[in-house]
């Protein structure tokens, strides 16, 4: 506030007119002193802290009134991933050159909170400017996929660009005339989520040729024929995967799967076997078992979200699709087990037949149904607080113990397609699972090209060494197993350092008898 001085003395008028220009740049004085004091890194680290405890407890207010399950604590999980997997000589090289399995889950909100990490692998914000190029397949039914080719990213080179190798670079993965061609299959819904878009960002910076499958009538493909790809069912997949073997016939083939779209790639590899195309799959987040997933309750968010997504989608082919299933009454379903049954169960019939069409949807559309014909190896992304997925005390650990093919790395935080990691100083935040998968399909493919020569890979310990003939036991269809799910994790440290492995603790005797990988052409 400005100061009378006219009738004041000459000394006083300047004293006034001092005070006037202090009240003046008084606020700039107090921002300008506030400024310096948060550059302190020690009043920046406190501020910081407590605006982190005040969101935290605001969120978890959030949580409380949506009804979103908290995050176990972090006593109650291993900090480094577990290894859940049969004894081989390709388990033990992985556990020996994988350094992802070394990765230490991040402690402190927001990174260990599974809602936010679900939230930014699904609606965050991608900044990798990516660009797709679509071919429209049409199947033998005279149905309708697409296939969308990661063509360019800006500011990574073409993946046929050929470049030489730096000294201790493997040779998959790296840019070449012939780039291994990496098949993604979205979830079941067809929906393209920022963690998919950086997968293929990543892919292609590392020389991958990503392309992303969609099925009919999701993600802007037309649907032409009164069809819906049923949860299990890979025909299109295989044709899919057929015609981009032509295409590439000197490239290796991978694929992974985000979600719910494990239960069509499963289902492709225990349906082709050794006749696959592919050379090594992976899966993040998968849904192993079907049937059990439809009937666990979901959080209300994520059901009620999954669902209107999903009506959104139907809504449009609502005219297309009432010849073979009454639209109006799946519209009006409460619930996604309900829904799949009124749209694959019973058609028109509005699931007349109950638990017995159930039944047999499930016998032909179960991921893990034909599990013991599978013959790539397949690596299965899990955290321990996915709240969109079954507890950890369901999932099959019979079949990781079992079979030579499965692996399971289990995580203590990560949520649903999430594993953000914070980024370094000045740098942008970056996905593990990303790194580990582009890393898992490179120690494979090293692997497994020195099998085929018949020569143990440089750095493998003497005990992989030793050769068996003896055959992997079949057993009988899937559908009619029943897998032991008591999980059973021992604590032995891995020969990462970090990763620990899950499973028997492995005798001597069982160490002399292990799996010798050779995979069988059929085609």
């Amino acid at each position: 506030m400005w100061i009378p001085s006219l009738s004041l003395p000459a000394s006083a008028r300047w004293v006034c007119i001092m005070w006037n220009g202090i009240l003046c740049l008084l606020p700039s004085i107090i921002l300008l002193l506030v400024a310096c004091f948060l550059r302190l890194p020690q009043v920046w680290g406190l501020v910081g802290g407590l605006c982190r405890a005040a969101l935290r407890v605001l969120w978890l207010c959030v949580c409380w009134c949506l009804d979103l399950p908290l995050s176990p604590p972090a006593s109650m999980v291993h900090p480094s991933p577990q290894l859940l997997y049969k004894p081989t000589a390709l388990a033990y090289f992985l556990l020996q050159r994988c350094a992802s399995l070394a990765w230490s889950c991040p402690v402190g909100w927001p990174w260990d909170d599974p809602h936010l990490q679900t939230l930014a692998g699904f609606v965050g914000v991608s900044d990798k400017e990516i660009r797709f190029a679509r071919d429209h397949l049409q199947m033998g039914d005279g149905g309708v996929v697409a296939l969308d080719w990661a063509v360019w990213l800006e500011g990574a080179p073409h993946p046929r660009l050929k470049v030489e190798l730096t000294a201790g670079q493997r040779a998959l993965g790296c840019y070449s005339s012939c780039p291994p061609v990496l098949v993604v299959v979205p979830n079941a819904w067809g929906l393209v989520t920022p963690h998919l878009l950086g997968l293929c960002a990543q892919a292609l910076r590392q020389g991958f040729y990503p392309v992303v499958f969609h099925s009919r009538g999701v993600a802007g493909c037309p649907l032409v024929t009164p069809r819906l790809q049923e949860f299990g069912d890979p025909s299109d997949l295989i044709q899919a995967i057929s015609y981009i073997r032509s295409r590439h016939p000197s490239s290796t083939l991978l694929a992974i799967s985000e979600g719910s779209g494990s239960g069509v790639l499963l289902s492709y590899l225990g349906e082709c076997g050794s006749s696959s195309y592919l050379t090594a799959a992976a899966c993040l987040s998968p849904i192993l078992q079907g049937r059990l997933w439809f009937e666990t309750a979901l959080p209300s968010l994520y059901h009620w979200g999954v669902l209107l997504y999903r009506k959104l989608q139907l809504s449009r082919y609502e005219s297309a699709l009432s010849a073979v299933m009454d639209v109006d009454q799946v519209l009006g379903s409460s619930s996604l087990r309900h829904m799949e049954e009124l749209m694959f169960c019973s058609g028109k019939a509005g699931g007349s037949k109950g638990g017995e069409d159930w039944e047999v949807y499930w016998d032909r559309n179960e991921p893990l149904r034909d599990a013991d014909e599978v013959a790539v190896p397949v690596l299965c992304l899990r955290s321990h607080d996915d709240p969109l997925l079954p507890p950890v005390a369901a999932l099959p650990t019979a079949l990781f113990r079992s079979s030579p093919y499965f692996l399971l790395a289990l995580t203590a935080t990560g949520g649903h397609c999430g594993f953000q990691l914070p980024g370094t100083e000045g740098g942008s935040d970056t996905w593990w699972s990303h790194e580990m998968v582009l890393d898992y399909f490179a120690i494979v493919a090293e692997f497994l090209g020195a099998e085929e020569t018949c020569g143990m890979p440089t750095g493998t310990s003497p005990g992989l060494r030793h050769r068996t003939n003896t055959m992997v036991n079949r057993r009988p269809r899937a559908s009619q197993l029943r897998w032991d799910n008591t999980p059973n994790w021992p604590h032995a440290q891995t020969p990462t350092g970090g990763a620990r492995r899950m499973g028997d603790q492995i005798g001597s005797a069982e160490k002399r008898d292990l799996f010798t990988w050779h995979r069988s052409y059929t085609r």
